[in-house]
């Protein structure tokens, strides 16, 4: 099993960059990876796949919400969305290629596969092999995480070397309706950590104190979580997790 790079536990992590869309930094653009790495800040950044095979460091399944286009990611090529402006920004959505010279190992990069499934079903792993081409040869510390548990098992299979780890939170049917009960028990309790060769887990930041993390960080799991909105939130988190994905404010850098 892979470690965690201690990186990982030392400086907090922004999550989907140091964004600030009044700054003209949209989520998980360059211009926010640029002011994380800046600030001294780890980073947090999804990825999706584009219909040509190649991973995007986007967050939604769509581009409703970040763009003025419309309709899902997977349906346009990487240069087609690298000529889509994020809202508030005349950049393009990037590569991970991309993301990954900009980042070049300065700073902790934790890479979050988007589930491509829609059920946390079983995957093509046709992600996965992007991110893991993607990943030769770059030197820093850097991570694979992802919500569904096949595509962590797709990305032990691809990218043996890279530590890897599973998102994960209390399920409840308020913040999953997509998912069905028999599901979200399931995944509730984290039961594919030991099959996936993880060694962390982050959990939402507000459910830490359930018995399953402790079990796990009594294993030697490493807890990271997400995602911290305050000072007293983190302070909150920081009795459990050893490190925090935060947005909205900045936390110190030296807990």
């Amino acid at each position: 099993m892979m470690a965690l790079d201690p990186a990982f536990l030392r400086v907090p992590l922004a999550h989907r960059a140091l964004h600030d869309l009044p700054a003209g930094r949209p989520e998980n653009s360059c211009a926010a990876i640029s002011a994380a790495i800046n600030a001294g800040y780890g980073l947090e950044i999804d990825v999706q796949l584009s219909s040509d095979g190649v991973a995007m460091v986007f967050h939604d399944d769509d581009l409703d919400r970040l763009t003025d286009a419309k309709g899902p990611l997977r349906a346009r090529s990487a240069a087609g969305l690298a000529g889509i402006a994020l809202n508030g920004s005349d950049e393009g959505i990037p590569t991970l290629a991309e993301v990954l010279a900009l980042v070049a190992g300065r700073v902790p990069l934790l890479i979050e596969v988007k589930d491509q499934h829609g059920q946390m079903g079983p995957v093509d792993g046709v992600l996965e092999r992007a991110v893991a081409r993607d990943l030769v040869g770059y030197v820093g510390p850097v991570a694979v995480m992802s919500f569904n548990p096949h595509s962590v098992v797709a990305l032990k299979d691809a990218a043996p070397d890279v530590p890897r780890g599973i998102v994960s939170c209390a399920y409840t049917a308020f913040d999953c309706p997509e998912l069905p009960e028999d599901i979200r028990n399931r995944l509730r309790a984290i039961p594919d950590y030991d099959g996936s060769g993880a060694c962390f887990i982050s959990h939402e930041w507000d459910d830490l104190d359930r018995p399953r993390v402790a079990e796990l960080a009594a294993a030697g799991a490493a807890i990271l979580c997400w995602t911290v909105r305050s000072p007293q939130a983190e302070a909150a988190a920081r009795l459990v997790a050893d490190n925090i994905t935060f947005e909205r404010y900045l936390p110190d850098m030296a807990p």
